[in-house]
This record gives C-alpha cells, structure tokens and sequence, in this order.
C-alpha cells in the first residue's frame, strides 16, 4: 500500500465529504434532517466521522482494490454508498417508532451519491500521487 495515498486520499475524501455533506444536509435537505444545536459538540464528531470515512475509503482503494481513477472511483463509492446507507437506515429505521420511508430514501440517495462523489476524487488523488 502507498502510504502517502492513502494519507492524501484520506485527508482530500474526508474534506469532499464535510463539504458535501454541508451541502445535502445543511442547505439541500435541511428542512428534512435534524440540524446541530449551536452549542453541542455535534460539528466535532461530524467532522470527525467525515474524515474517518475518507480514510475507510481511501484504505479500502489503496491496500485492497488498486483503485487510482476518477470513474473506477466513482463505481466503486456508489456501490459502498449503497450498502452503507442501506446499513445504517436500517438501524436508525429499527429505533424509530414510525419509522420514516421518505426519509430513508432521500438518505439513501444522498449516500450513494456523496459516496460516489467522494470515492472518484479518492480514485483520483491516489492516481496522481502513486
């Protein structure tokens, strides 16, 4: 594995995703998901998991799957997207006492389009930087 990859490819997805996350949940769909309070350590942890999950991807491009294009990138994110979000609706559905279809859905789609997103622009920097 690159080292040097990984790391840049971590650091660059986990930027896109913060700022494609501002942009889904803070401005598109805001009126749909709960925003953070002001005050509450909410924006730390999501920075937090944002760059966690850059450097899921990244580590999962460059030590397993040789991924160092946009488009191969890209494929590859909306496949992850999919499950991930698939996954973590399914448990944030099993909570809820009415559980929200629409709102599943629009998570879903957002998921898989961010994870796309973020995947090619990993694929991207890892081709670049090897």
């Amino acid at each position: 594995m690159n080292t040097k990859s990984f790391i840049i490819g971590g650091l660059v997805g986990g930027l896109v995703d913060w700022l494609l996350g501002w942009l889904f949940y803070g401005i598109l769909f805001a009126d749909k998901f709960p925003q953070p309070e002001e005050d509450s350590n909410a924006m730390l942890f999501i920075t937090f998991g944002c760059f966690a999950f850059g450097f899921f991807i990244s580590y999962i491009y460059n030590r397993w799957a040789q991924i160092s294009t946009f488009g191969t990138g890209l494929k590859a994110g909306a496949v992850i997207g999919l499950f991930f979000a698939l996954t973590s609706n399914a448990f944030r559905m099993a909570q809820e006492t009415v559980p929200d279809y629409e709102m599943a859905g629009i998570d879903i789609a957002i998921g898989i389009i961010m994870t796309a997103i973020v995947g090619g622009v990993i694929g991207a920097v890892s081709g670049k930087v090897k």
